[in-house]
């Protein structure tokens, strides 16, 4: 592939754990990373904007890594920033590469144009979702069992609103592992789980989900968690943990033996 906006410096796209995983769960990471091409620059933000959520879902990445290990199941983690092209929106759409998040301005980000965009899809978003779209292929065609599984992390207030969650399920046109962990997790009375809360998953603004899950006809979730939740070694350790037992008993009973 000719490439004209990474550079041979410029880290992968991607990056993948446990590729040879044994469990069913198949995690993605749409925004584990806040890498930026270096051509690009900081897309004309200061270096302590790029750590904020709006460049990435924060203390997502090591909660997915110690899941895919506990459970010995494939993980893929987008590497560069949702702010150069974000890897859970539609192509094409306002939301894949934003002018404005949040209250910030992404001066680097303003008029765009479409030859830009397209390298960005076409050296970023791209071979993330091919290199899905190939292991889920392999997979069917060895008839193993898959449960597609996305992993987000939110930020505890958005605009200045308290948002009460300490976790989300979220899914759209096929609820059953959902519904299944949404039940386990409120089993804990200690903990706020919204359903479809603090989003949810929508055509117009959703992609892994949508693509990969819902038209292959994959069981499937998504799921997010606060992120001050997740902020140290403790938090990400427990939420793993308890991700680890729960998610096997969502779909217990589902494949053939």
């Amino acid at each position: 592939m000719l490439r004209e906006l990474l550079t041979d410096a410029d880290p992968a796209p991607f990056r993948i754990e446990r590729p040879a995983g044994t469990s069913p769960c198949f995690f993605t990471c749409d925004h584990a990373g806040n890498a930026l091409p270096a051509r690009l620059g900081q897309l004309g933000l200061t270096a302590a904007e790029l750590t904020r959520h709006i460049a990435w879902d924060i203390g997502i990445a090591e909660v997915a890594q110690r899941l895919s290990h506990q459970l010995d199941a494939f993980l893929i983690m987008q590497t560069y920033s949702r702010l150069v092209i974000d890897a859970n929106r539609p192509p094409g759409t306002p939301q894949s590469i934003v002018t404005l998040s949040e209250r910030t301005q992404i001066s680097g980000n303003e008029q765009l144009s479409e030859a830009e965009a397209a390298r960005r899809e076409r050296e970023i978003f791209r071979p993330y979702h091919d290199r899905i779209r190939d292991e889920l292929d392999a997979r069917a065609a060895s008839r193993r069992p898959t449960v597609l599984v996305s992993l987000h992390s939110f930020t505890p207030s958005f605009m200045e609103r308290s948002r009460p969650w300490h976790a989300g399920v979220l899914y759209q046109r096929d609820a059953r592992i959902g519904h299944a962990l949404l039940e386990l997790l409120r089993a804990d009375p200690e903990l706020v789980v919204g359903d479809n809360e603090p989003y949810a998953v929508n055509d117009d603004t959703d992609y892994t989900v949508v693509t990969h899950g819902e038209k292959r006809g994959l069981a499937h979730v998504e799921i997010e968690i606060r992120q001050d939740l997740i902020s140290t070694n403790e938090g990400q350790d427990a939420w793993a943990t308890r991700l680890a037992q729960l998610l096997p008993q969502t779909h217990s009973g589902m494949f053939p033996t």
